[in-house]
């Protein structure tokens, strides 16, 4: 009985620690409401890629015989008042919307993460000047604004828009990553490269900026809702993408006014911008609660 107690406590002993990442990665599993997201996610990204070559109808086609049909096999989502496939119609809004999303995002926080980490490492004048260009940005109406540009990018790239959208959402992650900045300059590993002779612009990008990657990978995720979201509702009033090419604002604005008559117009490209903002928040809070060793829900599913 006595050899059996030691060699259970050998085992214990000898069990080698949960790396951070399998840590990391165990919480997130856990969450189903953020696998619920992932899985989402990843369906409707193929979905809006991949079914546009096997569907027989593209989103410009017109089919003279179906006029406002209701879903039928030849066309699972119905037609539009023109005979366009509203199937085809919302894969190609969906393509559109994801493309401006994930760039939105993606850029909005590296420019964050670089503003923030200099902001706070250098201090004095380049923190103060780089703080007053983000307050400043934070009080301007950026739908104003961008509804004001519309006229002079119309027909143009659609990447006009995405900077634009860039340009407004920086500023609040900027200001959490300059605060832990503040805090990690004096840390022994910073103060440890600065006297190695690492130049700034190292210990910014090889060890200030890794060190919160965890709020950078959360803050990419919750952009991408909002972005999404951002877009659709510029291009739901005419100033984000525009004709012949769609988003599925542009689709929402178009069933609008047929919502009740023939639901279909409005119904599935609506469902899908629900259903895709719903699921990068859901990954986004998945991945906050699994980064965040405080948080309770995190703390639950360890």
């Amino acid at each position: 009985m006595g050899d059996e107690a030691l060699d259970t406590v050998d085992a214990v002993v000898l069990a080698p620690p949960i790396s951070q990442r399998r840590l990391i990665l165990r919480r997130f599993l856990r969450n189903r409401l953020a696998l619920f997201g992932i899985v989402v996610l990843v369906a409707m990204f193929l979905a809006a890629f991949l079914l546009p070559y096997v569907i027989p109808y593209g989103y410009e086609e017109l089919d003279a015989f179906a006029l406002n049909s209701p879903p039928t096999t030849a066309h699972w989502f119905g037609t539009n008042q023109i005979g366009q496939d509203v199937l085809a119609q919302t894969l190609r809004g969906l393509q559109k919307s994801l493309i401006i999303g994930i760039l939105v995002a993606l850029i909005s926080t590296v420019v964050a993460g670089v503003v923030g980490a200099v902001a706070g490492y250098f201090g004095g004048w380049p923190d103060r000047g780089l703080m007053w260009i983000a307050d400043v940005m934070l009080v301007v109406p950026s739908f104003l604004i961008i509804a004001i540009s519309s006229p002079y990018f119309r027909g143009k790239s659609f990447m006009i828009l995405v900077v634009l959208l860039a340009a407004f959402s920086w500023m609040i992650t900027s200001r959490i990553v300059r605060a832990l900045t503040r805090s990690l300059r004096e840390r022994e590993f910073i103060r440890a490269a600065r006297y190695m002779g690492a130049t700034p612009g190292t210990i910014i990008g090889k060890h200030i900026l890794p060190s919160m990657a965890s709020i950078l990978i959360v803050d990419v995720t919750l952009n991408v809702g909002i972005a999404i979201i951002g877009e659709a509702s510029l291009s739901y009033f005419g100033f984000g993408v525009q004709r012949p090419d769609v988003s599925l604002g542009t689709l929402i604005a178009d069933g609008t006014s047929s919502a009740l008559t023939y639901p279909w117009l409005f119904g599935f490209c609506c469902g899908a911008l629900v259903l895709i903002v719903l699921a990068a928040n859901f990954v986004g809070d998945g991945l906050r609660d699994a980064f965040d060793p405080t948080s309770t829900r995190g703390q639950a599913r360890a």
